[in-house]
């Protein structure tokens, strides 16, 4: 990440270069945290609500809603990514579509946070099929929603 100097330069130099160089790459590491996030783009002309599982220490963790209104953005993470794959389910409010997957997780019909995908309706929530990224461990991924109930992505 980081390349050493030369020695070479001389002294006087290095008092004005290096704190040039290190300003450049806190500006870069700041400008890359800034865009690192999963963010989910709502490709349609409805309101769409989104949730979203990951895994951490506590365990499996399931997070929803957002409201992502039609033709714009939400991040559902902010921030460096931390794990390879992250799960995704997201509804048309409309109920004209659904982005689902294979992978069952807990929702509940309010904003939620839980913890664990085991016994969802026996604790009161419902289990609805996520759909499975593999971000390859990149630090910020998209998931683009289109017309067409068929989920795309790309890592930017």
């Amino acid at each position: 990440m980081f390349r050493k100097l030369p020695i070479a330069y001389p002294s006087i130099s290095r008092f004005f270069v290096l704190p040039a160089l290190a300003a450049g790459t806190l500006l870069l590491v700041t400008a890359n945290e800034a865009r690192a996030d999963f963010r989910v783009c709502n490709g349609t002309q409805s309101l769409v609500g989104g949730a979203i599982g990951y895994r951490t220490a506590e365990g499996w963790v399931t997070e929803g809603w957002w409201q992502i209104p039609a033709n714009s953005c939400a991040t559902l993470i902010e921030g460096q990514l931390g794990s390879r794959y992250y799960y995704l389910y997201a509804e048309d409010a409309g109920g004209g579509g659904r982005w689902a997957g294979e992978i069952n997780m807990c929702v509940a019909d309010n904003e939620f946070r839980i913890v664990g995908v085991e016994d969802c309706f026996a604790r009161g929530f419902q289990r609805v099929g996520f759909k499975e990224y593999d971000t390859g461990r990149q630090g910020s991924w998209m998931v683009q929603l289109s017309d067409a109930p068929e989920v795309q992505e790309s890592n930017n």
